[in-house]
């Protein structure tokens, strides 16, 4: 064979395989959602907004450390509920659960099944001297509420309830049981919405659908897209907290040995940060790929029709540069607390690092400390998880039922023109306690937000456009008209 045909025989493989490529993203297009839940829902927004602002103004700031928590105030918003959400506490069956569980039952016309609505009422602590305006206060200033819990999650519990309110005050009646559960736990990892669980398995409840927070409504995240994205959650990433510890017999530090305690775990953590896992395309990150990537300019659409191709390239991509993308596609190693000696010319008798851990669907907790050990590769680094609520990835939602398409049909009729897609949830959520009796659990927290407010979430200056919490509460009535 003459080098001119090998070289027409490579041509025409190139050729070849470029059309292909090119096929494949020509083909790409768009798929049929679910059809949007459309029309009219009512929807009382002034009042949604008041009962916010007064739920805001409840310091529900929860701390591992309880004593340091105000139960006055925690007591206030649960006295105050009656009295903003009348009709409901008319209606519906109120039990307090343990662990500051709130649990309410709207009987439907059939109890054969029951969908959950899920929120916490608890915050995150604040550094007030950092805040532009006082956190808790729900001062409404140029269209804007400002307060801790106004985006994480006090506008969804005010959204389920004020839905729930409203629909139950024009007489509607579900088709099925609807369960609303709020807890008072969730940002410290507490027990309350396991209590639920707990109470759904001694009565013997069947459950449609689980609906916690999750995923939001987003713009300018996903390459090439430029309508607004509905991201909903059909699995969430195990967790867990890690230490790192090595031990030895102290001394002064004039005379050190070649590898002190902290210079060992410095190479630990070096060897850990160098080979970050392997990346894994999980079935939400597939899904959310085969669903927005369709809508994408035709140069990212080669690569998002191309995955069998293109998927050791992002991966190395990401790779090196992290961030939610890499997120997405591996389990994530983040190191967070150091501690040694007390004094500097000590050498510390132990030292230790920890890491906090999100741990991709199909790995798990005991996957990932033998591929701690191995990228470590030294025996004297002893790893311990640690705390209780260590978890693997949770099981992953079906899109091919009816609790998929509630959802997505209320979200695509509430923020219209948007591209529901499923999502695989990065943090942690009280709708982990249900890995075990619902496969049927979605995440997604009812609201549009930017990128700054996204950052607020956990932050400063936390504060909800007026707009969106009418429509976190249009989106609930949606869910609710459906169910």
């Amino acid at each position: 064979m003459t080098g001119g045909i090998i070289v027409l025989i490579i041509v025409a493989v190139i050729v070849v395989f470029l059309l292909v490529l090119l096929g494949r993203a020509a083909a790409f297009k768009p798929k049929a959602g679910v059809p949007a839940h459309t029309g009219e829902v009512p929807v009382d927004a002034e009042t949604a907004v008041a009962n916010l602002q007064k739920l805001v103004r409840c310091r529900t700031e929860s701390y591992e450390d309880h004593t340091l928590e105000d139960d006055a105030e925690f007591q206030k918003l649960v006295v105050l509920l009656p009295e903003l959400y009348p009709n409901v506490f008319a209606r519906c069956e109120y039990t307090e659960l343990p662990d500051r569980e709130l649990l309410f039952r709207w009987k439907g016309q059939s109890d054969a099944r029951a969908s959950v609505l899920m929120a916490h009422y608890d915050v995150v602590p604040v550094e007030e001297e950092n805040w532009e305006k006082p956190a808790f206060e729900g001062i409404i200033e140029d269209g804007i509420l400002w307060g801790r819990g106004t985006l994480d999650t006090k506008v969804t519990m005010n959204g389920i309830l004020t839905a729930a309110n409203t629909l139950i005050g024009q007489g509607f009646v579900p088709k099925e049981d609807i369960y609303m559960a709020f807890s008072g736990q969730e940002e410290i990892n507490g027990p309350g919405a396991l209590r639920a669980v707990e109470w759904f398995r001694e009565h013997g409840v069947e459950l449609s659908m689980v609906l916690d927070e999750g995923g939001a409504v987003v713009e300018d995240v996903f390459p090439g897209v430029k309508e607004k994205c509905a991201l909903v959650g059909i699995a969430e990433k195990g967790l867990m907290n890690v230490e790192y510890s090595v031990a030895s017999q102290g001394g002064h530090a004039s005379a050190p040995k070649a590898h002190t305690p902290v210079g060992i775990l410095s190479q630990a953590v070096a060897n850990i940060e160098a080979r970050p896992m392997d990346a894994n395309l999980s079935e939400p990150v597939v899904k959310m790929f085969d669903t927005l990537g369709r809508h994408a300019g035709f140069g990212m659409k080669v690569i998002f029709a191309n995955m069998w191709c293109f998927k050791g390239l992002l991966a190395n991509l990401t790779k090196k540069t992290g961030g939610e993308l890499s997120a997405m596609m591996r389990t994530t190693v983040a190191f967070t607390q150091m501690q040694g000696s007390k004094a500097p010319n000590v050498i510390p008798p132990s030292a230790s690092v920890v890491s906090n851990i999100r741990i991709n669907p199909g790995e798990t907790i005991d996957s990932v400390l033998s591929a701690l050990r191995s990228r470590i590769g030294n025996d004297a680094v002893q790893l311990k998880v640690l705390g209780d609520y260590a978890c693997d990835p949770s099981p992953i939602a079906p899109t091919d039922c009816d609790g998929w398409e509630r959802v997505a049909a209320a979200a695509a009729g509430t923020w219209e023109g948007s591209i529901v897609a499923p999502y695989l949830m990065m943090q942690c959520s009280d709708s982990r306690h249900y890995r075990d009796y619902s496969k049927k659990v979605y995440k997604f927290s009812a609201m549009h937000l930017s990128a700054e407010e996204r950052a607020m979430i956990h932050g400063n200056n936390e504060r909800i456009r007026l707009e969106e919490v009418a429509k976190a509460t249009e989106f609930f009535t949606r869910v609710i008209l459906q169910s």
